[in-house]
C-alpha cells in the first residue's frame, strides 16, 4: 500500500498549485439563505417539512458558514438537532459550550434558553426538528463572548475518513448514472484521465449520462487519502467492471482522486486511472 501512495503522490503532486481551494456533502440542497435578523454571518435554511394534523413539528435543514452563528432562543415545545455534516457550537444558558459534529444528536428541552453556531473555521449543517410553537429569541450572542471560544482542532483522521467516504459516493453515484450529483462534484477545471484519453468536466458527465462509459461497479480493494492543506489525495486498488461500447470490460486499476477545498464544498479536481499489470504480463 505503501508503494501505491508513494505512486499517486509523485503522480499528482504537479496538479496541486493548480487548483485553489475550498465541504461539505449535504443530503438535501442548501435552500434558500436567510435574512440577517435572528443569526450573524450566512445561513441557509431548506423546510424540508412543515406541521399538520398529523405531525405536530417542522423539519428544517440549516447550513451554516463558517463564523456564522444564531441568537439565543428557545423552543416552547423542544427541539432536536442532527448534526449532518461539520463542526459548530451549541450552548444552553447556564452550561458549558459544546462541540458538535457530525454522527451528535442534541435533545433540548421545551423553554431551554440555547444558542448554535459553525466554528470560526469550518461550516455545519444540521436537521432541526422543532415541535409546532414560534421561536422565541432573546439575546445577540457578541463577537466578543463567540471569538473568546476555543475553536476545536480537527483531526486529520476525521478528514481522511470523510474524503474516503466521499470517494466511496462518487463511485456509487457512477454506477448508477447518477450525472446530476456528479456534476455537482466535479470541478470545473476538473480532468478524467482514461487509458484511451483524457478530458474534462463537461464531457466526462455526457459520458456517464449517455452511458457511453458505465462504471457500472468498483470494487475497492485498498484505499488511503492524505489531507494536504485544503487538497485531498484518495488512492485506491480497484477492480473496475466498465460497460464500454455495449461491451463489458473488467481491469484491475490504481485509481488516484485530487479533491479541492472551494467555499464549502469539497471539488473531484482530477480522476486517473493506471491499469495494474500482473507479474505475468511484465
Amino acid at each position: 500500500m505503501r508503494l501505491i501512495k508513494k505512486f499517486c503522490l509523485i503522480g499528482v503532486i504537479g496538479l496541486l498549485s493548480s487548483y485553489s481551494l475550498m465541504a461539505q456533502n449535504e443530503i438535501f440542497p442548501k435552500g434558500e439563505k436567510a435574512p440577517n435578523v435572528y443569526h450573524t454571518g450566512d445561513v441557509w435554511l431548506n423546510h424540508l417539512a412543515d406541521a399538520d394534523e398529523n405531525f405536530d413539528f417542522n423539519v428544517v435543514q440549516a447550513t451554516m458558514a463558517a463564523g456564522s452563528k444564531l441568537n439565543w432562543h428557545l423552543h416552547p415545545k423542544g427541539q432536536q438537532l442532527y448534526i449532518t455534516d461539520g463542526v459548530g457550537y451549541y450552548q444552553e444558558k447556564g452550561k458549558e459550550v459544546q462541540v458538535v459534529k457530525q454522527g451528535d444528536v442534541i435533545k433540548c428541552e421545551p423553554d431551554v434558553e440555547h444558542w448554535h453556531a459553525a466554528t470560526p473555521n469550518t461550516p455545519v449543517t444540521y436537521i432541526a426538528i422543532s415541535g409546532n410553537a414560534p421561536t422565541k429569541w432573546t439575546d445577540t450572542i457578541t463577537a466578543e463572548t463567540y471569538n473568546a471560544i476555543k475553536a476545536p482542532e480537527l483531526s486529520s483522521k476525521d478528514t481522511e475518513q470523510d474524503m474516503i467516504e466521499l470517494s466511496k459516493k462518487k463511485w456509487e453515484w457512477m454506477a448508477d448514472k447518477d450525472a446530476d450529483k456528479l456534476e455537482n462534484l466535479f470541478h470545473e477545471k476538473s480532468r478524467f484521465v482514461h487509458m484511451g484519453g483524457s478530458w474534462g468536466k463537461d464531457r466526462e458527465v455526457e459520458v456517464i449520462r449517455s452511458g457511453g462509459i458505465h462504471y457500472k461497479k468498483a470494487d475497492i480493494h485498498e484505499v488511503s487519502a492524505d489531507i494536504i492543506g485544503n487538497t485531498a489525495i484518495v488512492s485506491s486498488r480497484i477492480t473496475l467492471l466498465a460497460v464500454v461500447g455495449g461491451n463489458e470490460v473488467t481491469n484491475p486499476f490504481i485509481a488516484t482522486e485530487v479533491y479541492v477545498k472551494e467555499g464549502e464544498d469539497w471539488k473531484l479536481a482530477n480522476l486517473s486511472f493506471v491499469k495494474q499489470m500482473d507479474r505475468s504480463e511484465e
